[in-house]
């Protein structure tokens, strides 16, 4: 077998480092694999990684490989997120999606690495793993660190930090719950540790990485610490040195047909807007043509199966017990590329031959969906030329269409404060701008306005639209991701208050009753805001990231 870590093994003063950190000249000759695993105690989505990390070096050495893990960095956008009071911090969250990217592909090339195991949950932390498996094309296989389990509180099932808690928090500053409630919610809101227990962002990518075939079949949404996690880790473990040793690499995985599959899976389940982020990230890794227009194509011609919350009413360990991914993608086989290769070792269509529908009130047959169309909705006009993003699943029919005048803020915190002030009222449309990647920058999640929105009673009369991004975790009519942003020039820069916005999802149109002169009239006066950070990491994203439409990503 011919393995790239001979570059260094062979070597006498590499092999004497290695030595040093405790190899034998047996595990020398072995395919060496590398472990990125973002285990971290600053969330529950990571603190229980070493666990799960021990058996995929089991795995490993059970099948003949030499382990060696190294860590990245993994942050939680919950930590940072809704009614956070000091929310500069998230605008590191979606830029550390590319470092992650980065520091994987430095440690397993500088170090010529045979093969690599990902280890990651939470909402940048999978796509930054994913993006580094495409960019690099060696063997590698991702592992999920799984969902947490629901908590309950008076009958109510919480999941964790998301919907439950930032609507219930926008209600408690409302004064529309009490202390001894809130307290209570937060108390029982996380029993276990892995991601929120809802089809967030987090789980979304789970299941996306499962549906790729990066992930092995159950993977993606088994709960935190289960044992059958623990046996699929050190499964997982046996099966990167098979990989290693068949040649199959993540570019024969992560391949055009697979990326449809996933999308349509994600549009099945009813998954996370956050992913259309991360699709078109980890598809430029992979050098794969995807964009904005074939994911709303897919998700016109995807129905939405699953009800899961937000959208629904099942948490994702309820959805893994009726079947997981597997199961939906038995039911949409129909629809999907089913000679695609999985890291398994064997085609789509081959796993899928396993796989059962065990509930159908949570798998829905293709027959009877929970709803005709995919979770997923582009919508594109001359505020959004293009695009920009919606969970249409989670939008009542009321607000499927609506018409009504903008009340413009350049701040997620100044339309915060106008909603809990009584300032916005029904009817209206909330434009916050300058909150896209450039903008921000880092484009942070407007949860906290919705989170208002949704304290104050508007969310059934008032939209939100935006340049920045949202949590998987919101429902209602909040559009976002519009691109170009207003920080590039977009026309979200040049509306103002009183304009007449239209966003008609259905017909998939988000325009302003300006003709076109009068928005190339207002462009003209148009001069960008000065840069906000002048050192950092964060002084490089605000100058060279892309818009939404590609994926938020570096491009010096």
């Amino acid at each position: 077998m011919d393995l790239r870590s001979r570059n260094i093994t062979l070597e006498p003063p590499q092999r004497a480092l290695l030595k040093g950190v405790g190899l034998s000249d047996e595990d020398l000759e072995l395919p060496l694999i590398g472990i990125a695993n973002s285990f971290s105690e600053l969330s529950p989505g990571h603190i229980h990684l070493r666990t799960i990390s021990d058996y995929v070096r089991r795995g490993i050495r059970y099948a003949g490989g030499t382990p060696l893990e190294f860590n990245t960095i993994a942050l939680c956008d919950g930590l940072s997120g809704a009614f956070v009071r000091h929310k500069e911090a998230q605008r590191y969250t979606l830029p550390h999606r590319d470092l992650i990217a980065d520091s994987v592909e430095m440690a397993i090339e500088a170090n010529q690495l045979d093969g690599l195991v990902a280890i990651g949950t939470c909402d940048k932390i999978v796509p930054g793993m994913l993006m580094a498996c495409a960019r690099l094309g060696i063997p590698a296989i991702f592992v999920f660190g799984g969902s947490m389990l629901p908590g309950r509180y008076k009958g109510r099932v919480i999941c964790g930090g998301a919907t439950e808690m930032i609507e219930a928090t926008g209600q408690y500053k409302a004064g529309a719950l009490s202390k001894e409630d809130m307290d209570a919610m937060v108390e029982n809101a996380c029993p276990t540790p892995g991601a929120c227990g809802a089809m967030v962002t987090g789980n979304s990518m789970g299941v996306i990485a499962e549906a790729l075939g990066m992930g092995l079949p159950g993977s993606g949404t088994v709960p935190a610490l289960d044992m059958r996690q623990l046996r699929l880790a050190e499964l997982a473990g046996r099966r990167i040195v098979s990989l290693v040793r068949a040649g199959i690499t993540a570019r024969d995985v992560i391949s055009r047909e697979a990326m449809e599959n996933a999308i349509r899976v994600l549009c099945a389940t009813g998954g996370s807007t956050n992913c259309i982020l991360h699709i078109m990230a980890i598809s430029r890794e992979a050098g794969l043509d995807v964009d904005l227009d074939l994911i709303d194509e897919l998700s016109r011609r995807t129905p939405h199966l699953c009800p899961l919350i937000p959208s629904g009413e099942f948490s994702v360990p309820e959805f893994h017990d009726a079947g997981g991914v597997q199961g939906v993608m038995k039911r949409l086989a129909p629809l999907l590329h089913l000679d695609c290769m999985t890291v398994t070792g064997e085609t789509l269509g081959k796993n899928l031959e396993r796989a059962e529908v065990r509930d159908e009130r949570v798998i829905r047959p293709l027959h009877d969906p929970y709803k005709p169309e995919g979770g997923i909705a582009v919508l594109k006009g001359n505020l959004a030329p293009e695009g920009a993003v919606v969970k249409q699943s989670a939008v009542s029919e009321r607000m499927q269409y609506h018409v009504g005048r903008a009340r413009v803020f350049d701040s997620e915190e100044d339309a915060t404060e106008a909603v809990l002030a009584g300032k916005v009222h029904e009817g209206e449309v909330v434009v916050v701008r300058y909150e896209g990647p450039k903008g921000g920058p880092g484009m942070r999640e407007m949860t906290t306005v919705i989170g208002a929105i949704w304290g104050k009673g508007l969310q059934n009369s008032v939209s939100l639209i935006t340049d920045g991004r949202f949590s998987g975790a919101i429902r209602g009519p909040a559009i976002g991701y519009i691109s170009p942003e207003a920080a590039e020039g977009g026309p979200l820069g040049v509306i103002e208050d009183g304009d007449l916005i239209e966003i008609d999802i259905p017909r998939r149109k988000l325009e302003v009753r300006l003709d076109e002169a009068q928005i190339r009239e207002r462009l003209a006066r148009w001069t960008r805001p000065a840069f906000k950070v002048e050192r950092g990491c964060l002084r490089m994203y605000e100058r060279f990231s892309s818009s939404a439409n590609k994926g938020a990503v570096i491009e010096p």
